[in-house]
């Protein structure tokens, strides 16, 4: 095992109503002119925002809004939000909805507390130094950012999507009542379960350093998720299962599944944010429509990961052949599984027809953004990131 430093500052409210604490919440954090943060209609008709906005009122909390966040969150309304922050001294945050929101609520605050553009941030050039502090009101289980230190926005000129890592960005509380998650499409709930579970799985395919006890939380998790997803496949507002998936997604990003490891491989990630950026698909479909191809790429650099994935996870028997055969069976048996739950397992399935020229741009693009090569499973370089992209059409 490595050594590791694991910081999980968030405050979590989970439960029924727990929407009704954040005047609360915000006051406890020191929080006096609030920008509410979200996305598009669902907050807005299912009536969640004006009741936010109506108990910070009763509250005296003043606030503004700023909707608009979208999937793959755009760098153009993150320089709105942090030109209307000055503007009006917001000194709090609030981020109402999912990933997107809350990302691009990041990197607002971002924006507003350190000097010159956001994107240096994203762009790896420089470090930020402080965030305006963050509350979240979560209708989304999928991204874990609601705990993680990260968020992921996309730059529209050239189509850039880039993550940038902080503990500054980490949320203050995140309000977790799984009855708000219960009105999303079956198709976004299929794509939160996917990326809970390739966060875990980012964290697990490694070779460098393993923990028993992290291992044993990881694949308790991938298994709950796995078995709690196809629950929802068939009921929906099946509130138990909401909150398992719930609670996992924010495990799955907070750092505690990847202790004591190396930091994961994440080239699945890197490769689907550049897919993400050019054909702008829902996250988690376009992680499970390359999964499968990265794992068939790497299987063999990594082979005893893979295996106890597919026995301890997938449920493979250790008698079903070879160390490889093992392996397979247990890549075979989550594709299988995202098509049980109407995930894509290729680009043709996610509904994207790549010309040559698009693959080798994104994989050029994928190259630039790890400073030429990344990953535990295996180190991929481009032409590595190029052929997983080709297996994948």
């Amino acid at each position: 095992m490595f050594d590791f430093n694991y910081f999980t500052p968030t405050k979590v409210v989970f439960g029924k109503n727990t929407e009704n604490k954040v005047a609360d919440l915000i006051k406890e954090f020191g929080g006096k002119k609030v920008l509410i943060h979200y996305g598009g209609g669902s907050v807005v008709r299912s009536g969640l925002l004006q009741r936010v906005a109506d108990i910070l009122d009763k509250a005296g909390i003043k606030h503004i809004e700023l909707g608009g966040a979208v999937p793959n969150p755009h760098l153009g309304l993150v320089y709105e939000g942090i030109e209307l922050c000055k503007k009006e001294n917001v000194d709090f945050l609030l981020a109402v909805g999912g990933g997107s929101a809350i990302d691009s609520a990041k990197a607002i605050g971002y924006g507003v507390t350190n000097e010159g553009d956001v994107w240096d941030f994203y762009d790896y050039k420089r470090k930020a130094n402080a965030c305006l502090p963050l509350g979240v009101i979560l209708t989304i289980a999928a991204t874990g950012s609601e705990m993680s230190d990260s968020s992921v926005i996309t730059k529209e000129e050239g189509l850039v999507k880039r993550g940038y890592s902080s503990d500054f960005c980490r949320p203050r509380f995140a309000i977790m009542n799984p009855e708000l998650t219960m009105t999303l499409p079956d198709y976004q709930t299929a794509c939160g379960c996917t990326d809970i579970m390739m966060h875990t799985m980012e964290r697990y395919f490694t070779n460098g350093g393993n923990m028993e006890i992290t291992d044993s939380l990881a694949e308790g998790l991938l298994r709950t998720v796995k078995e709690n997803a196809l629950i929802l496949a068939r009921d929906p507002k099946n509130y138990n299962a909401r909150a398992e998936v719930m609670w996992a997604g924010s495990l799955a990003h907070n750092g505690l599944t990847g202790c004591g490891n190396d930091g994961g491989d994440w080239m699945t990630h890197k490769l689907e944010h550049e897919l993400g950026g050019l054909y702008d698909v829902a996250h988690g479909a376009g992680l499970a429509a390359l999964w499968g191809s990265w794992a068939r790429y790497v299987y063999k650099n990594c082979l005893p990961r893979f295996k106890k994935y597919a026995i301890n996870v997938m449920g493979v028997s250790p008698d079903a052949g070879s160390d490889e055969e093992i392996a397979l069976k247990g890549i075979e048996a989550t594709e299988n599984f995202y098509r049980e739950i109407k995930m894509p397992t290729n680009l043709r399935e996610l509904g994207v027809n790549a010309t040559d020229e698009d693959l080798k741009l994104m994989a050029h693009k994928c190259a630039v953004g790890v400073n030429g090569g990344k990953g535990s499973a295996r180190f991929l370089k481009e032409d590595d990131m190029l052929e997983i992209y080709k297996m994948s059409r």
